[in-house]
């Protein structure tokens, strides 16, 4: 499954450092394929496959969810597999074990912001506004100086036809980042686990703000 013909490194440490490295460079299939041979040289260490799966998930490689899961498959405990995980199923649309995956970690690990604020975008697009609210509300409380779960509640209460709520909340977000002002901007929410409609329905917000 690994790839072995690559230039040898040492450590397992040193092939993940080799990996991330190139990752920072965007240089994926090069940055996998090291990551790869980290794995094939621990193939019990939990770590190494959440690290080759979110490079994987970073690259729009198709292999990201399963070698999560055997993150999990190691470690059901491991929530940052299980963030990660819920994270590559939101981004690609695939609510319900999105909303499994991150339920699961915020039981792990109440204290979550990551799972608290993904779940409220999940619940959103499910159409369950209520629920989307009450784990946006813990990650804002969670991670106070994070806008991104700030405009993601913003976002729950205008589609609820909540205006004002949201404006204030969005006004709140934009004390924390000047940048939510530009529509260009709202682009890198696809990162942040927006789909495309949430991000034009963001925008709809900014442009009341700012027409």
């Amino acid at each position: 499954m690994f790839l072995v013909g690559l230039p040898a490194y040492g450590s397992v440490a040193e092939l993940r450092q080799r990996g991330l490295e190139l990752r920072n460079q965007q240089r994926w299939q090069e940055s996998i394929e090291t990551l790869e041979r980290s794995v094939s040289l621990a193939p019990q260490d939990v770590t190494g496959y959440i690290i080759l799966g979110w490079t994987q998930h970073l690259a729009r490689h198709p292999n990201a969810p399963r070698t999560l899961w055997q993150a999990l498959k190691l470690n059901a405990w491991a929530v940052e597999a299980a963030n990660a995980l819920g994270i590559v199923y939101l981004v690609r649309g695939e609510l319900k074990p999105a909303i499994l995956l991150h339920s699961w970690a915020a039981l792990i690990k109440p204290r979550n912001e990551i799972a608290h604020y993904n779940l409220c975008l999940a619940y959103h697009r499910s159409g369950l506004p209520d629920w989307a609210i009450s784990h946006g509300e813990r990650a804002i409380l969670l991670e106070p100086y994070n806008p991104h779960p700030i405009v993601a509640v913003a976002l729950v209460y205008w589609s609820m036809g909540a205006e004002e709520k949201a404006l204030n909340l969005y006004q709140d977000a934009l004390a924390l980042d000047a940048n939510y002002q530009t529509e260009t901007y709202l682009d890198h929410l696809r990162e942040a686990g927006f789909s495309q409609d949430q991000i034009r329905q963001t925008n709809a917000i900014r442009q009341r703000l700012f027409p």
